[in-house]
């Protein structure tokens, strides 16, 4: 099953983006995720990880919900 991990900055208040981002992710997948974890940090981060692959980044990519869905979907179900 699916792990994945939001990284998100708690100094630039980004707790709501990263709750959007699980709610969506266990909304869409729900059973087919073995976990959605919170993984507080700093410095402007904001990450997503799935089965630690790098799926989203601030630094790189416009913030969407749909498009990290998307991005992290070829992840579920997926042979480990």
């Amino acid at each position: 099953m699916t792990r994945v991990e939001i990284e998100y900055c708690v100094p630039c208040g980004m707790l709501n983006r990263a709750q959007d981002v699980s709610e969506a992710l266990l909304t869409q997948f729900g059973e087919e995720l073995d976990e959605v974890a919170l993984v507080t940090g700093d410095d402007g981060v904001f990450v997503v990880r799935a089965d630690g692959e790098v799926v989203f980044d601030k630094t790189e990519d416009e913030y969407d919900v749909d498009a990290i869905v998307r991005a992290v979907r070829p992840y579920v179900g997926a042979a480990a």
